[in-house]
């Protein structure tokens, strides 16, 4: 008794006992890894056991989060942990915990810090910083990009010059070469300021989650991505959401705050649960984009049945611009088609499950018998495949 009335007189002589922040960032990276920083100071003159409870906000459904240490007198010490938020949106943060003790452990007290904060949740903007950096360096291999050949020209001429070792022979401008007595050849640069739309189908089918994101939230991140790196190359990025109607409309553009534009309007995109209407969309889209553009067109199609019912209006919006379909692969089922079947159910399984991996093969197969570029791809190489893609058409000045 005598030693739990000498704990509590200890703990309780000190005032403030400890002191203690919860570092936040401004915006949280959806899909990602963010860290959350804590920063505790003891004011005791002993070494204090501490253990730290941080309220977490709903989304986690995380009720035993803990952190126990020991403090040196008068010591700093920061303690970090990461999260990961899968869902657009704000996340509220309760108050920070402190329980300390000594070292005889016979009695404990309480510390509330009331730092309650709201955190909005943005599309995957670290993972925006990294492609970024990637996409204009020579280490693109290490991250799954290709550094793909230039083919030919993108033809549009910048100026006549004359003839040093290295230039093409094919681009010597014969009649300058007459009338100036030496070789002269054209000179030809990157076509630029092309539309780059991202169009986000926000239906039921793109609800699906896999790895704690759904398919419209990889969209969401790919896009956020794939813009930056087309105004980077000097094109213009716009984007869109369609399900019953088109909305969402960020013009194609290459002026100075387009990115956080298109950044606060992706944070808002949700799912509605309908079934998309292409006829809508391409309706819209001849209404609304009268310069060629390259589509990105990020959707799902799991049957051929699926595709046929759009594949109209799919193929009158590729007479106009180039569209690129991006859909994506069930990777649990392709997993579960590869499994060796014994019983006869595993093989009636297995059966099932190779047939819909096929379909998408078909799919692939009917998309490109009219012209129309396509992209299928596990949900987690979505954006490194969409870049590849981009650059594949710069250089071959498809679009």
């Amino acid at each position: 008794m005598v030693g739990l009335l000498f704990d509590v007189l200890l703990l309780f002589r000190n005032k403030t006992g400890v002191t203690a922040t919860r570092q936040l960032p401004e915006k949280l990276s959806n899909g990602d890894d963010n860290t959350i920083e804590i920063h505790i100071v003891n004011r005791y003159q002993f070494k204090t056991s501490i253990k730290i409870i941080d309220e977490l906000p709903v989304q986690w459904q995380l009720r035993d989060f803990n952190i126990e240490s020991t403090l040196t007198p008068s010591q700093e010490k920061l303690f970090t942990y990461h999260v990961r938020p899968t869902e657009r949106g704000e996340y509220h943060f309760g108050n920070l915990i402190i329980f300390t003790s000594t070292l005889l452990g016979l009695a404990s007290r309480k510390h509330l810090f009331d730092t309650d904060a709201m955190i909005p949740n943005y599309p995957s903007f670290l993972q925006l910083k990294k492609y970024d950096f990637i996409a204009f360096t020579n280490k693109l291999k290490l991250f799954g990009l290709k550094k793909i050949r230039r083919i030919g020209h993108t033809l549009e001429f910048e100026q006549i010059k004359d003839y040093v070792s290295g230039d093409d022979v094919r681009n010597i401008n014969w009649n300058a070469t007459a009338k100036r007595g030496n070789l002269m050849v054209n000179q030809y640069q990157d076509e630029k300021s092309q539309p780059v739309y991202s169009i986000i189908d926000k239906g039921r089918v793109m609800k699906m989650p896999f790895n704690g994101l759904s398919l419209l939230d990889y969209a969401i991140n790919a896009t956020l991505v794939i813009s930056n790196i087309a105004i980077k190359k000097k094109d213009k990025a716009g984007m869109f959401s369609f399900s019953r109607k088109v909305e969402d409309r960020v013009l194609a553009q290459r002026s100075k705050g387009q990115m956080n534009l298109i950044l606060e309007t992706l944070y808002n995109v949700q799912t509605d649960f309908s079934e998309s209407d292409f006829a809508r969309l391409y309706i819209d889209v001849k209404r609304m984009v009268k310069q060629r553009s390259l589509m990105l067109l990020y959707t799902n199609f799991e049957t051929m049945d699926a595709l046929h019912r759009q594949l109209p209006y799919l193929q009158a919006i590729n007479k106009t611009h180039l569209l690129v379909i991006i859909f994506f692969e069930n990777t649990e089922l392709k997993d579960f088609s590869e499994k060796k079947a014994i019983t006869t159910h595993q093989i009636f399984e297995k059966t099932i499950a190779e047939k819909f991996v096929y379909e998408k093969k078909l799919i692939i197969n009917e998309l490109q018998k009219y012209g129309i570029q396509t992209i299928l791809t596990a949900p987690e190489n979505l954006t490194v495949n969409t870049i590849n893609k981009y650059l594949e058409i710069k250089a071959r000045g498809l679009l």
